[in-house]
């Protein structure tokens, strides 16, 4: 069963069609305490002390909509997993290996201004530090919601940048989530960057149309996106890691953006607990492609500190577990790659032979230009979660 939240504790009386909700006063009813959780959820008095601590480190950010689709009376939920903290967060040390901040090695690109340049073709631009929602498997858990210097201060400089390198072909808006920004500052990133005639087009990252798509019913804001997209193509990857968080609302939303020729593809995380299982790898493709979404990236859970321990899944247990989901997916649905989205690059999980895991570097920083493409294998084990747990061997 649901969350039914009672009338008398919303700030508004119709607190069921999320559709009519002003977007930026909702946001002012986002549940950021303990003390408010606890009006929706029961927690015992060792989970309220546990989670007290998390949220000193890691602040708690959940949208109304998304707590109404956690399944109170399960404390396993899939989706109370996502955006409620939980104990495992403390776990900084423990089986599954060493821990990191910066997995992706965003210190090392970063180029001031909230621009980072990894690859040569690709530049992103951290338009803001904050999310409708802050997700408890979020890589960069160090910044959102947090005081930070890489978000991006000066769009116009920040275009400069990418004009002045015809080397990048497009753009990624990232953050936090750009979506949360108001749409007069969308249109003024977005203006910056159309008439740079490399950019052959631009992503807006956001994980809005899965926490908090009654963003997207803010007609102004569709209006800026189409009109971006007929002079350069514009995609949206979004973020649905489970099909509960596929509504009908959702749904709307996506329709919304796909109604103004934009593409959106996806981009979900293995995570333990929420998604590690066949059929829901199944449900989750076959639900993305049936409201017009492309499944994209399936990535392996980072070893981010206060995340990779109670979320990541062994790298054996994970090929074994998608391989087994593409043989019941059609064409489009089993298109997504397996990513290992490492400080070197992209890297596909194509498979494995035995214990030999069978890998291709799909993108390399410029400074290694001959890994871009390469095959390459590690050994197996039972427990490694990440590359660097699997010694390295040859075929």
């Amino acid at each position: 069963m649901k969350i039914t939240i009672p009338a008398v504790r919303l700030k508004t009386a119709e607190f069921t069609d999320w559709e009519q909700l002003n977007w930026q006063h909702e946001l002012k009813n986002n549940i950021t305490s303990l003390e408010q959780l606890k009006q929706f959820i029961d927690l015992t008095p060792d989970e309220e002390v546990d989670l007290e601590s998390v949220i000193n480190v890691h602040p708690m950010n959940i949208p109304r909509y998304y707590l109404s689709l956690v399944n109170a009376d399960d404390p396993n939920d899939p989706i109370r997993k996502l955006c409620i903290p939980s104990k495992g967060e403390l776990t900084v040390v423990g089986a599954m290996g060493d821990t990191t901040k910066d997995p992706y090695g965003d210190d090392k690109h970063d180029k001031g201004n909230g621009i980072l340049h990894k690859y040569s073709y690709t530049a992103l631009v951290v338009g803001t530090e904050y999310c409708a929602m802050y997700c408890r498997h979020c890589f960069r858990k160090r910044m959102v919601g947090l005081p930070n210097e890489q978000t991006v201060r000066n769009i116009k400089q920040a275009a400069k940048y990418f004009a002045s390198h015809e080397e990048i072909t497009n753009v990624l808006i990232s953050g936090g989530d750009p979506f949360l920004l108001p749409t007069a500052t969308i249109k003024s990133i977005l203006d910056a960057l159309k008439d740079i005639p490399h950019l052959n087009y631009v992503r807006i990252g956001t994980r809005a149309p899965v926490v908090y798509p009654m963003r997207f019913f803010d007609d102004g804001l569709i209006e800026v996106l189409r009109q971006f997209n007929r002079v350069k193509a514009l995609y949206i990857p979004t973020h649905f890691n489970h099909p509960n968080e596929i509504t009908p609302i959702a749904e709307k939303a996506i329709l919304r953006l796909r109604e103004a020729g934009i593409t959106v593809n996806n981009q979900a995380v293995l995570l333990r607990g929420v998604n590690d299982n066949v059929e829901t790898l199944v449900s989750l493709m076959n639900e993305l492609l049936r409201i017009g979404v492309n499944p994209y990236y399936l990535y392996q859970c980072m070893p981010v500190a206060r995340v990779r321990h109670h979320f990541q899944v062994p790298l054996k247990a994970g090929v074994d577990m998608v391989d087994e989901a593409r043989k019941q997916l059609d064409g489009y649905g089993k298109r997504f790659k397996f990513i290992i989205g490492h400080d070197i690059g992209k890297i596909e999980v194509c498979g494995r032979i035995g214990d030999k895991l069978i890998l291709k570097q799909l993108h390399a920083r410029p400074e290694y230009p001959e890994e871009s493409s390469r095959m390459f294998v590690r050994h197996l084990t039972d427990n490694g979660g990440w590359l660097d747990d699997l010694p390295e061997i040859e075929l």
